[in-house]
């Protein structure tokens, strides 16, 4: 009996000798920088004004500040832009993700993007848009497919360039069928 604890005793402390020479894998002296956000805010409405009269005003469910400055938006993102008396919507922006590049001023709203003109009836579809607020333009990349629908035509194409309230546009390559409207007599 004495023999069988004994065997067991030999066995553990070989066991826990063998345990304690493994190679160490991390330096304790090593820092790990933290690189996700730094601040988390709900329900989140910021406003943009202009000499009291408000331009833009951007809602999301969740907001992450990151120590850059910069800004994303998980759970959607949400624009209206106003007319210059600050209180009528002429457009609005959605997507279920944003993000604020800080360096470049630029958002980028993706996934299942629409952007409504109130004033002319019209709507844009696509999956990824920009939105340079300095410029007051929205755009999309050469290659991204959109649909623009007005109250008489459905556009397709790829690729797209509008001002920020969506009542000009260019499709950079159409496709489609198209109305054109011809002087009378020819």
């Amino acid at each position: 009996m004495q023999q069988g604890r004994s065997w067991w005793l030999a066995a553990g402390l070989c066991g826990m000798l063998l345990a304690g020479c493994q190679e160490k894998t991390a330096d304790p002296k090593s820092k790990q920088v933290y690189t996700g956000p730094i601040l988390e805010t709900t329900n989140v409405t910021t406003l943009f004004s202009d000499s009291a009269r408000l331009q833009v005003k951007l809602q999301a469910p969740l907001e992450q500040q990151f120590d850059n400055g910069d800004l994303v938006y998980p759970n959607g993102v949400t624009a209206t832009f106003f007319e210059k008396d600050g209180t009528t919507v002429v457009n609005t922006l959605r997507g279920k993700y944003g993000r604020y590049t800080r360096s470049t001023n630029l958002y980028v709203v993706r996934g299942d993007v629409r952007v409504r003109n109130e004033v002319k009836q019209q709507s844009l579809e696509t999956e990824e848009l920009f939105y340079d607020r300095a410029k007051a333009k929205i755009y999309t990349q050469p290659q991204e497919s959109v649909r623009v629908q007005t109250p008489t035509e459905l556009l397709t194409g790829l690729g797209l360039e509008a001002n920020e309230d969506f009542s000009r546009y260019r499709i950079f390559k159409p496709t489609g069928v198209f109305t054109v409207d011809q002087p009378l007599g020819e």
